[in-house]
C-alpha cells in the first residue's frame, strides 16, 4: 500500500493519498490538485474514489476538479446532499482500492454526514490499521460541534452525536489504530488540537482531554462552553463543496493595473507583503495578510464575500500564489494587481502610508516608562492564551 500525507499549513490542513495495484484514492483534497494527479502519475496509478469525510466549512475542496479530470468517483456520507453525482456511502460500506479495504463508519458530531474511513491493506496482515478521522477526532482535540455543517441541530445534539461516535465507533478500535485527521494545530474547527500530525487510539485515549472518562452530559458542556466565533465564510464554503466548486484554472486572470488604476480602484486593496514591508511605506487604506503564516484562513475571516481585490506583493508569482490561497477558502474576486508592486505607487509621487515598527525591546521599554500605555494584541483568543505579553487586552 502507498500511504501519503499531504500537510497545508496555511489552513492546518490535512490530506491523504492511498494506493495499491495500479488505483488511489484522495481523501479531503485541498481546492488546488497538483499534487495529487503528479503522486498518481508518479507511482502509475488511477484515481479511482475522491472521499470527503464532510462537508468542510473552512477551505473548498478540490473534489469536483479531480473528478472531472481523472474520472474517478466523489465520495460523500449518505447525509450530506451534495448536489452533483457521487457514491454516497453509509455505515459499514466498504470501498476497495487495489488490496487495499476502506470500511466507512459514520461518525457525526461535527457534521451530521461525517464519516470516518478505516484503511486495511490485505496484503500485509501484520501491518497496524490506520482510520482517517475527518473532523471527528482530531490529535489532543475534536471537532467542533457548533459550524455551520451542523444546520438544523443545537451545538448540544451535535456534541452528544460526537459523543456517540467516539465511544461507540472510533475508541472500540484497536489501540494501535493509527489515527490521521483533517486539520492540525491552528485550524478553527477545534479549540486544543496538537502540533502532531498523527498518532493512536491508545495515545488518544491517554492524552486527548476530550477522550477522558465522563458522563455524556459533562461532555455536551465540556464541548458547549466558551466556543469562539465562528467565521462567516464558513457558510459559504459549505455551499461550495456541497455544489462543487469551479476548475481553479478556469478563474478570470487578474490584470496588471497602475498606481492611478489602483488609486481608483472600488474595493479592497489586499496587501500581501510581510509586516516590515507593509510599515515602511503601503498604498492608504489597504488591508495586510502577509502570504506567511496561517494567509488563508485570515482572509476569509477578514474579507467579506464579493469584495473585489487589487493584490500588493512584491512579485507576479507572489500575485499568482494569493489567487491559489484566496481560492482555498473560496474567494474567487480578485481583479488585478499593482504592476510593479509598491515601488508604482511611489514613482507615481503618490503619498504612501506608513506604520512605525519597534522592537521587542523598544516595546518593552516603553511598558515599563509609561504606566498607563495600553498593549494591544488582536491574534485569537487560542493563541492569546498560549502565551501573550503581561498585561496586554485580546481584541480579536
Amino acid at each position: 500500500m502507498n500511504f501519503k500525507q499531504f500537510y497545508l499549513g496555511c489552513l492546518a490542513h490535512a490530506s491523504y493519498y492511498i494506493g495499491s495495484n495500479g488505483e488511489a484514492a484522495i481523501v479531503d483534497p485541498q481546492r488546488d490538485i497538483d499534487e495529487y494527479l503528479a503522486e498518481a502519475k508518479a507511482r502509475n496509478q488511477i484515481i479511482k474514489y475522491v472521499i470527503e469525510t464532510h462537508l468542510h466549512a473552512d477551505f473548498v475542496g478540490g473534489h469536483s476538479e479531480l473528478a472531472r479530470k481523472t474520472g474517478a468517483q466523489v465520495v460523500f456520507g449518505a447525509k450530506a446532499n451534495a448536489a452533483f453525482e457521487h457514491l454516497a456511502v453509509k455505515d459499514g460500506d466498504e470501498l476497495t482500492i487495489g488490496d487495499v479495504k476502506l470500511k466507512i463508519l459514520e461518525t457525526p458530531g461535527h457534521t451530521p454526514e461525517g464519516i470516518s474511513i478505516i484503511i486495511e491493506d490485505t496484503a500485509s496482515a501484520g501491518e497496524s490499521k490506520k482510520v482517517l478521522t475527518g473532523d471527528t477526532l482530531f490529535i489532543g482535540d475534536v471537532g467542533r460541534p457548533d459550524l455551520v455543517g451542523s444546520k438544523g441541530f443545537t451545538a448540544e445534539q451535535m456534541a452528544g452525536f460526537l459523543y456517540d461516535s467516539l465511544h461507540e465507533k472510533l475508541l472500540k478500535l484497536s489501540d494501535d489504530t493509527e489515527v490521521y485527521p483533517a486539520h492540525g494545530a491552528g485550524s478553527l474547527c477545534g479549540k486544543n488540537m496538537s502540533k502532531e500530525t498523527w498518532s493512536t487510539i491508545g495515545v488518544q485515549k491517554k492524552l486527548n482531554y476530550a477522550l477522558a472518562p465522563m458522563l455524556k452530559t459533562d461532555f455536551v458542556k465540556m464541548l458547549t462552553e466558551n466556543l469562539p466565533e465562528m467565521p462567516a465564510y464558513f457558510s459559504q464554503s459549505v455551499a461550495k463543496n456541497r455544489a462543487g466548486a469551479s476548475v481553479l484554472a478556469d478563474l478570470p486572470k487578474p490584470e496588471a493595473m497602475s498606481a492611478r488604476e489602483v488609486r481608483d480602484f472600488e474595493g479592497l486593496t489586499l496587501d500581501v507583503r510581510g509586516a516590515d514591508e507593509f510599515g515602511a511605506g503601503h498604498v492608504p487604506n489597504s488591508l495586510n495578510i502577509g502570504l506567511g503564516g496561517q494567509f488563508a484562513s485570515w482572509a476569509g475571516t477578514l474579507i467579506e464575500a464579493e469584495t473585489p481585490i487589487v493584490v500588493v506583493a512584491e512579485s507576479e508569482e507572489k500575485v499568482e500564489e494569493t489567487v491559489v490561497r484566496l481560492a482555498r477558502v473560496g474567494i474567487e474576486t480578485v481583479r488585478g494587481f499593482l504592476k510593479n508592486g509598491i515601488s508604482a505607487w511611489t514613482d507615481a509621487e503618490f503619498e504612501a502610508a506608513k506604520i512605525k515598527q519597534i522592537s521587542v525591546e523598544e516595546m518593552n521599554e516603553h511598558l515599563a516608562e509609561n504606566v498607563d500605555l495600553q498593549f494591544i494584541d488582536v491574534r485569537r483568543s487560542g493563541e492569546f492564551e498560549s502565551g501573550r505579553v503581561p498585561k496586554t487586552k485580546n481584541l480579536t
